[in-house]
This record gives structure tokens, C-alpha cells and sequence, in this order.
């Protein structure tokens, strides 16, 4: 039997701004909460909305990319996985949290945040492969196309 898939795709808006740690190894984290609105008519014919929150989770580079250039409103599209985490509350009952591990990332729109530094390059969003603008978090493969 095969392995399964986990796989998410998402488009959507930062609802607050990243929340950064930086680890004793070096290793940075950034979690936020992002919104996807679907509209649709309703079953009386009227256009109707509903949102999901999701909370994702970027290590590394993808940390530091968020930390750099996201903020809250922001729009970004993100691929990655969902990992469920469990803990105890302060009563001692077991809970469950899901999160979106980002492994992607893409830059949408013009609510992302710039680097205000004097004569430093500021990715651009009309060109897609800028680097900044689309990131990774896995290891360049090594094809050459």
C-alpha cells in the first residue's frame, strides 16, 4: 500500500501579525492565524460568506520571510501539511490544536509588508520568481530544468 497524502493549499489573509521565536539553536518559528472566505448563494439566492481560521506554522527561511514581510491583512498563498499537536489545559485536560506546517509560500497583492531600509531591495510582486516573493522551505533539488 502506498504512503498517504498531506497536502494543503491555501490562499488567504494574515489575521494578525506573525508571532516570531528564535530558538538557542538558531532556528526561528512564525505563527499566525490566516483567514480563507468562501461567498456563495445561499439557498434564498443571496450572496453569502464563510470564513475559516487557520493556524500556520513557518521554521527557518519561511520564519524569515514572514518575520520580514508579513503583517496583519497581509494575502499570501501557502502549501504545506497539517500536523495535530495535543496538550494539557490548566485542568489538567487533554486538548487538541491543528496547524498548517508551511512549506511554501507565495506573496499576494499589495498588503505585504516592504523592507523600509534606505537602498535595500524590496521584492517584487509583479514578478512572481523573486525570490522573496516565492519561498521554500524544503532543499533545492539538483535537476537541471
Amino acid at each position: 500500500m502506498a504512503n498517504g497524502v498531506n497536502k494543503v493549499i491555501l490562499v488567504g489573509n494574515l489575521g494578525k501579525d506573525p508571532e516570531i521565536q528564535n530558538f538557542e539553536n538558531g532556528v526561528k518559528k512564525a505563527a499566525f492565524s490566516m483567514a480563507t472566505t468562501e461567498t456563495y448563494k445561499g439557498k434564498d439566492g443571496e450572496k453569502a460568506t464563510h470564513t475559516e481560521w487557520h493556524n500556520i506554522v513557518m521554521w527557518r527561511g519561511l520564519a524569515d520571510v514572514t518575520e520580514r514581510y508579513l503583517k496583519k491583512g497581509s494575502t499570501i498563498y501557502v502549501e504545506g501539511r497539517i500536523r495535530r499537536r495535543e496538550y494539557e489545559d490548566k485542568e489538567g485536560q487533554k486538548k487538541f490544536i491543528y496547524e498548517i506546517l508551511g512549506d511554501q509560500m507565495v506573496m499576494l497583492g499589495s498588503g505585504s509588508k516592504r523592507d523600509e531600509t534606505p537602498g535595500a531591495m524590496s521584492p517584487s510582486v509583479e514578478n512572481p520568481k523573486d525570490e522573496a516573493s516565492i519561498v521554500t522551505n524544503g532543499p533545492e533539488d539538483d535537476l537541471p530544468f
